[in-house]
């Protein structure tokens, strides 16, 4: 079942209606954004809030108040600004529920900060803090909250204030004596990190009986071992499996069978599923099918599905019709942790290398809990003695398993683990982190699938290949001694002698650097980190990247986030930069930079950068920690010289674009609509008045550029700048209000007419078929009235950003609706003429509206005239003002256009609108994210950080990952190895790049390649030939140095520091077969 609010018994306390305080700035317009959230607000002003009698319960520990979780939240309590790329996984209903929701986290050690941390950015309503320990020199490993000052005091009350900063619209509370069961009732879900299993079970068995049930997660990370158990009661049910797009078809046919034959258009792929249920809308014909009744389907293919229901006595299908998927919830079943100990079921598998590995560790964790239950305490890192009591305990267990005994305990991995238990790391508490807050997430909300019950990881094949000696795990009364306990004291030497690159201080780069500083990388005077960034900081990322506060706002990320990770260890050695990473940066990241160099770690967000960074590590054979997310899905990939392929080796087919005359003419989705939308905000506001002041900057030149091109694209270009400056010119803001509202009429009235003028909706094609056949979707014009709300907020949005590109100011009557509507009835709107000759594109394959004409420079130079006659009329020193669009600024107005364009040429089109934040997602081109998937990419990466900076580690102990926290899904692999080329008796990979010593002529080289038995017949430097042999006059270069002839033929300017040159080769073999050889490096100083 959901979760809801709890009643606890108290008094009835009346709170002040607080939503005014989450408002952002003031719009210019009262009525534009009254009018669009009237319909979601509602009266707060007087609500009823159950107190539970512990919220302010002192003698318990508790600091602040614990008020229930209220059932609905104000859709205005959610900041759009801050939330708005979570809001684009979770959408309003999960984050209002998170914004319900009252959660503990018992443990305050690194793995339970990872969670409250990843809680308090999500925003849930509260986290409390429970801890009855100390903070310890042991914690800073993986706590990056703690500084050494914070040693002696409880672990809950030093973790407020941190915390508190990363939102302060949740309410950190804390409680620092023994818990008692009753106080589990306060929360929706409850968290474990470091308890014992007795302990748990009897906490789990009030919170699974609880009415309603309490979610209850236990979490643990042991060393390079870690565990999840999850309980969310008896019945939850669970509203979105995976929280992806409910899927959709145009249908083309349904045939008159049982079962009936559903085939779609072409136009994309079915996602559907054996087994779906879909509903059926907009049939004509087989009407019947509109009924809204969610059917099931099978043998889903590419193109159709079999439908199974008897269609043969039901009208004859037409046309038209969308098939969509139906989600149903689902209830699971948990079961508490008393019997799933027993009776685990299936576990959820992570690497498919390590299938028998999840029985074992389950063996092996309780084999832990009775060893310190007994001992009271953890296991001593090197302790063979202590190793071998582990091992036989959970021999003893495992011989009382009966049919359930495993035949092989595995001593070796058993050892391991007991050397390493004590000891909670970073990346492991960051990865777990990740998952469990996840969890959390989808126990408050019922969002995605829960982990389902049992989750066990290792990552063993990070510890060193060489044997450590016992006393290398010896503490040495450092921060880093329980990362020594694992790994031992050398291996924390390389982690501080590190020379690390990160490029990028967004999500994925503030993870980082809190990562590599609690590991102590780059922390000696040997060891440097640098992070580069470009970008400043803005209220958005806020959400996730949390190494950033609101009064950071407008600073470096580099800066902000490197000082930030100095607080966390002020022994880190790290240079913020500023610096794109580019071709036209590479005289700040220089030869001498990329080799010195240990490892880089991409923390980007666009695949050409990437790819550069790729290429650089490639060059310099320098390993590249890779790691991506979208949304819930996260990746990671290694990229070891001459071990792995290389980031650009394997690349993503490029996303499908919709075709031109699709978006301009037949859209059939709100995607279409608002790529439209986009396009023309940008040609009117931005495009046009950036050619108005290019143009008035320097007529003469322009004009001769325009004059020169002679083409459709300048024809077009010098038509609209002469339109915005003569018919189109404004001078009032009654003028601009003209423009919008005559705009609202062309756009939705008068195109739509002319378009079914030109094709009515019998017109045929070529072949005779029907013109207006799916996808296609025959719209119909719009009658503009004041009355209806989108139509006179469209036209207010226009006015206001036309009067902004003319510097026109706004008056203050704009924000009474009466007034304003009335100033756009006054606008005179001509009566539409179809016209005869009207050009409409139809082919899918233009990439261009504008059609050429012979005609075109004789109208370009009639053009120029009246653009010169205009020019003198203009008053002096006339500019425009182009607006760039900005999506995260909801008082700017720019997707208030967008969002009435799109929803406007929806109806025109009869496709579902959408509203604005929904707009913005899609017309904004926001990339979805939350701070879980980001912590558990940067976790993985940082345990493979460990075996590259230790060295010696084979192909099979790195991995890559394709992670989804929402179904949860985790797939680990081995990397795929470089391809290999094999020439003769040599063999290559891309990683190799052959040198050429002694400043060679281009005949030496040619020589040089010869001996290898190959004959180069091309030889490029950049974009330049230096050498065909299909050119006779190219061999009178054979002479010269090839350094020399770079520089006369490529023109390349070779900076004083760099003593080589790149040339790539063409060559055959002697049989003629093209062989692909490394880059070639010519020293010629």
């Amino acid at each position: 079942m959901l979760p809801r609010k709890r009643t606890g018994e108290g008094v009835v306390v009346e709170e002040e209606d607080n939503s005014a305080s989450f408002h952002k700035k003031h719009r210019i317009s009262g009525f534009g954004s009254a009018v669009l959230t009237a319909t979601n607000t509602s009266d707060n002003s007087n609500i009823a809030v159950q107190c539970s009698d512990s919220s302010n319960r002192n003698s318990s520990g508790v600091t602040g108040s614990s008020i229930m979780a209220l059932g609905e939240s104000n859709s205005t309590d959610i900041d759009e600004d801050l939330h708005s790329r979570q809001l684009a996984v979770y959408g309003r209903e999960t984050m209002r529920r998170l914004f319900a929701s009252n959660v503990l986290v018992s443990g305050m050690q690194g793995l339970g900060a990872e969670i409250a941390k990843n809680l308090v950015l999500a925003g849930v309503k509260s986290v409390t803090l429970h801890d009855v320990g100390t903070v310890e020199l042991w914690d800073m490993s993986s706590n990056f909250i703690f500084s050494e000052n914070d040693v002696g005091k409880n672990r809950a009350l030093a973790s407020v204030q941190k915390l508190q900063e990363l939102n302060n619209a949740v309410a950190i509370n804390t409680i620092t004596t023994e818990l008692t069961k009753e106080q589990l009732s306060d929360f929706q879900a409850v968290v474990f990190t470091d308890i014992s299993l007795e302990k748990a079970i009897d906490f789990n068995d009030y919170c699974h009986s609880h009415d309603p049930p309490i979610s209850f997660i236990k979490a643990e990370v042991r060393g390079l071992f870690g565990s999840v158990f999850c309980d969310f009661g008896p019945a939850f049910t669970v509203v979105d499996v995976d929280g992806e797009e409910p899927h959709t078809g145009i249908i083309a046919s349904i045939s008159n069978d049982n079962p009936a034959l559903v085939s779609c258009v072409d136009d994309e792929r079915l996602e559907f599923q054996d087994g779906d249920l879909v509903v059926f809308s907009e049939v004509q014909g087989m009407s019947e099918l509109n009924d809204g009744k969610p059917r099931k389907i099978k043998s889903a293919r590419a193109y159709s599905f079999i439908l199974e229901e008897d269609t043969a006595n039901y009208a004859t299908y037409e046309k038209g019709g969308i098939v969509t998927q139906v989600k149903e919830p689902k209830v699971l079943n948990f079961k508490p942790l008393r019997e799933a100990l027993k009776d685990p079921g299936d576990f959820l598998l992570s690497d498919f290398s390590k299938f028998d590995r999840p029985p074992l560790l389950h063996l092996a964790f309780q084999a832990l809990d009775k060893f310190v239950s007994e001992f009271r305490r953890y296991p001593v890192a090197g302790s063979e003695e202590d190793a071998q009591r582990v091992i036989s305990i959970a021999t003893t267990i495992n011989e009382n398993l009966g049919d359930g005994k495993l035949e092989d305990i595995n001593p070796k991995l058993l050892r391991h683990f007991a050397f390493g238990a004590k000891a909670v790391l970073n990346p492991m508490a960051a990865m777990f982190g990740g998952i469990v807050g996840q969890e959390v997430v989808k126990a408050c909300s019922g969002k995605f699938h829960p982990l389902f019950q049992f989750f066990y990881f290792d990552s063993v094949e990070s510890l060193p290949v060489e044997p450590v000696d016992s006393s290398d795990f010896r503490p040495q009364n450092c921060r880093y001694d329980a990362q020594i306990s694992v790994f031992g004291s050398k291996l924390q030497k390389k982690l501080e002698d590190a020379k690390v690159f990160i490029v990028g201080s967004g999500a994925l780069g503030c993870e980082f650097l809190k990562n590599v500083a609690l590991m102590g990388v780059s922390c000696s005077n040997q060891g440097k980190l640098t992070v580069t960034d470009d970008d400043v900081i803005e209220k958005s990322n806020l959400s996730r990247q949390f190494l950033f506060r609101d009064w950071n706002i407008g600073q470096a990320k580099s800066t902000v986030a490197a000082s930030a990770a100095t607080s966390i260890n002020p022994r880190l050695n790290v240079e913020a930069l500023q610096n794109r990473v580019g071709p036209e940066t590479e005289n700040v990241f220089d030869d001498t930079f990329w080799e010195n160099l240990s490892v880089v770690i991409n923390a980007l967000d666009n695949v050409n950068a990437r790819l550069y960074v790729d290429q650089r590590c490639l060059y310099f054979q320098k390993p590249l920690l890779e790691s991506g997310t979208l949304g819930a899905k996260c990746n990671t990939q290694m990229v070891i010289p001459h071990l792995t392929e290389n980031y650009g080796a394997s690349r993503d087919p490029p996303e499908k674009q919709a075709p031109m005359c699709t978006v301009h003419s037949f859209p059939h989705n709100i995607d279409h609509c608002l790529t439209w939308a986009r396009s023309e905000f940008e040609g009117l506001l931005e495009k046009t008045p950036a050619e108005v002041n290019a143009y008035l900057s320097s007529p003469l030149e322009y004009t001769n550029a325009m004059s020169n091109a002679g083409d459709a694209q300048a024809r077009d270009t010098l038509e609209r700048v002469l339109e915005c400056l003569e018919k189109e010119r404004c001078e009032t803001f009654e003028d601009c209000i003209s423009w919008a509202r005559l705009k609202f009429e062309d756009y939705f009235a008068n195109r739509v007419k002319q378009l079914i003028y030109t094709f009515p909706e019998d017109a045929a094609t070529s072949t005779g078929a029907p013109f207006w056949s799916a996808p296609k979707r025959f719209p119909r014009p719009l009658q503009f009235s004041a009355s209806d709300i989108g139509h006179l907020h469209f036209v207010m949005a226009a006015s206001i950003l036309r009067a902004e590109t003319f510097g026109i100011p706004i008056p203050d009557w704009v924000k009474h609706p009466k007034k304003f509507a009335e100033a756009v009835d006054k606008v005179m709107v001509p009566d539409f003429q179809p016209k005869n000759d009207a050009k409409i594109v139809t082919d899918e394959k233009a990439t261009s509206l504008s059609a050429a004409s012979i005609d075109d420079s004789a109208v370009i130079n009639e053009l120029i005239k009246k653009l010169e006659q205009c020019y003198k009329n203009l008053p002096p020193g006339f500019k425009m003002k182009p607006i760039q669009f900005e999506k995260d600024d909801d008082t700017n107005f720019h997707m208030d256009l967008i969002a009435g364009l799109a929803n406007m040429r929806a109806r025109n089109y009869s496709i579902p609108e959408v509203d604005k934040l929904k707009a913005k997602f899609i017309a904004g081109r926001i990339i979805p994210a939350i701070a879980t998937s980001t912590a558990m990419a940067t976790g993985l990466v940082c345990l493979d950080l460990y075996k590259v900076l230790a060295g010696g580690h084979k192909l099979e102990d790195y991995r890559n990952t394709f992670a989804n926290l929402a179904l949860p899904l985790f797939s680990m692999a081995e990397p795929v190895p470089p391809k290999v080329i094999n020439h003769r008796d040599m063999s290559w990979t891309v990683w190799d790049r052959w040198v050429v010593k002694d400043n060679p002529t281009l005949r030496e080289l040619l020589q040089w390649l010869k001996d290898k038995g190959l004959n180069a017949y091309s030889i490029s430097c950049g974009s330049s030939l230096l050498y065909n042999s299909m050119f006779p006059r190219h061999r009178d270069r054979m002479d010269k140095k090839v350094v020399d002839l770079a520089r006369e033929v490529a023109k390349v300017e070779i900076p004083p520091y760099r003593r080589h040159l790149d040339v790539v080769v063409a060559c055959e073999d002697d049989e003629d077969n093209d062989i692909d050889i490394p880059q070639l490096s010519i020293y010629f100083r």
